[in-house]
């Protein structure tokens, strides 16, 4: 049964949150910055600050605070080429050789030093593999890949590959054969899932359009300084939108008007009869609010993860690892045979582990203690279950049956930082001290603010804050907010807002900007 799919986007003046539900659970969550830099699939002109011989690796400045890590193994076979390309078009960036014309050089060494090939100093063109992680700069590739919706350019390549995904043989040849017969020379393609039944036409037009982009990027080096961004990776929400878009796809939720816009035009080129899934949420409340993600948030991190079932997760996190432990909690009361209940608990935990891999985009090494079970059927069970739940993850990932010990092994492929959000809160009331001002007092800190924010601004003014003190404002007919209004002669508003703790509170005008006290 195909799942129900939706995607709901957040953006504010300072961060773009993506969340995607599948049944109204939240599965996937990405948060970045507004001015992020440093995004896998990023494309930098660098310099090369340091060969480390014993490494067989470089250090490499791509703008970063800490220098990036450019291994021989990611220099890609044809490096050569590539500088060679990338010196010509810095030597006259106005006549740039078009890839398919150009004299390739021949392929680097499998086994070679990376003395041998690139010297400090020199530029290079690098892709960012990782992002920074801890204390670690980016780790950086120079075999770079241009990704599209059905189609991955891979510059001075020769090779056509087709997804494995595809299950069809014939369709895997079908599309072999019609790569080859369009593929410019000196570009090799990787064929995505997505490409299955395409039409020639639309695989042609996109290829047209990857390495277009590519080489139109060389006409303007004589704009770039290095370190730079030379070729940017497609903003999160259209890069979540091209790796996970399909037709299970149901609605795409988003709440500014632009991006909307931005949106609509995406979907029309990669799936135009799905233009008309995306809408634009216009509603009073906030976004996350209004589709219930921010108490999935709340609920779903922390070390604590409990489920319906009684039975709950301890998860900790280290640089090395993240380790899950299974507890059945008050569920083992339920059913007398202990084998039974072990299976139902771990069956019930593979479903939430899966969810919280990809909800965390939690990577490395990932050991989980399940609850032990005596029988081999049991067990292979588990297994079968973990691989049929992990199924849906794009995250390359590998799993090893329960040891002897009752471990499970995990291995996931880690590209970014993991997503950690804490769900404690500072006592409100005390702000942690453990000491109260009186609460009888609250209020008239409220209306001085209020006072001073009337004689700086103009216009209306809305009040958010807790539900419970949204409530106290408002009630009755001689309210605090209707003889504020009466006293300050001002349109005064509130706003109960669910995610604020009990004594927060915040001013905005009547442009929703947020008001400074």
């Amino acid at each position: 049964m195909e799942k129900n799919n939706e995607l709901i986007v957040n953006i504010s003046q300072s961060e773009i949150s993506l969340a995607l539900l599948e049944d109204k659970q939240l599965v996937e969550l990405h948060k970045e910055k507004s001015n992020r830099q440093f995004t896998v699939g990023d494309i930098y002109i660098a310099k090369v600050k340091k060969i480390m011989n014993g490494l067989n690796a470089a250090f490499v400045d791509v703008g970063y605070e800490r220098d990036a890590f450019l291994h021989y193994l990611d220099l890609g076979p044809q490096f050569l080429s590539q500088q060679k390309y990338l010196y010509a078009a810095l030597a006259n960036s106005k006549q740039i050789t078009p890839v398919s014309k150009f004299k390739t050089q021949p392929d680097i060494n499998k086994h070679g030093k990376i003395s041998e090939v690139i010297e400090a100093g020199k530029l290079v063109i690098v892709q960012i593999a990782k992002e920074p992680i801890s204390t670690k700069g980016p780790r950086l590739s120079s075999e770079i890949s241009i990704a599209g919706r059905n189609l991955v350019l891979i510059p001075f390549a020769n090779k056509v590959s087709v997804s494995q995904k595809i299950k069809s043989a014939e369709e895997r040849n079908r599309l072999q054969k019609l790569i080859e017969s369009i593929r410019p020379e000196n570009y090799g393609v990787i064929v995505r899932t997505v490409a299955k039944n395409r039409r020639v036409a639309d695989l042609h037009e996109e290829l047209n359009e990857l390495s277009e982009r590519w080489e139109r990027a060389f006409s303007q080096l004589h704009t770039v300084e290095p370190p730079q961004l030379f070729v940017g990776e497609i903003n999160r929400v259209s890069s979540v939108l091209r790796d996970v878009m399909s037709t299970s796809f149901t609605s795409i939720h988003v709440n500014n008007e632009t991006a909307y816009r931005e949106i609509r035009d995406y979907m029309g080129q990669i799936a135009p009869d799905q233009q008309k899934i995306v809408k634009h949420y216009t509603g009073r409340t906030d976004i996350f609010e209004h589709f219930d993600i921010f108490k999935q948030i709340k609920s779903s991190f922390g070390k604590t993860v409990t489920m319906k079932s009684g039975a709950y997760l301890i998860i900790e996190q280290t640089e090395a690892m993240t380790i899950i432990d299974v507890n059945s909690g008050n569920r083992s009361k339920k059913v007398d045979d202990q084998e039974t209940n072990a299976l139902e608990v771990n069956l019930l935990s593979a479903e939430e582990i899966s969810r919280q891999l990809r909800l965390r985009d939690i990577g490395g090494l990932i050991v989980i203690d399940y609850i032990d079970m005596y029988k081999q059927s049991n067990k292979r069970a588990l297994f079968q279950k973990m691989r049929d739940e992990m199924d849906r993850d794009r995250a390359k990932h590998s799993i090893l049956p329960l040891s002897k010990f009752g471990l499970m092994e995990i291995t996931r492929q880690r590209v970014r930082p993991a997503t950690a959000i804490e769900t404690r809160e500072t006592c409100p009331v005390c702000d942690g001290t453990g000491e109260i001002t009186p609460s009888i007092l609250f209020i008239d800190e409220l209306e001085n603010h209020l006072r001073y924010l009337i004689e700086k601004s103009k216009g209306s003014i809305t009040i958010a804050t807790h539900p419970y003190i949204a409530g106290y404002l408002k009630q009755g007919f001689k309210s605090k907010i209707r003889l504020w209004m009466l006293k300050y002669k001002r349109r005064l508003h509130v706003k109960p807002v669910i995610t604020y703790s009990f004594l927060e509170f915040n001013f905005y005008n009547s442009e929703g900007e947020k008001l400074i006290i």
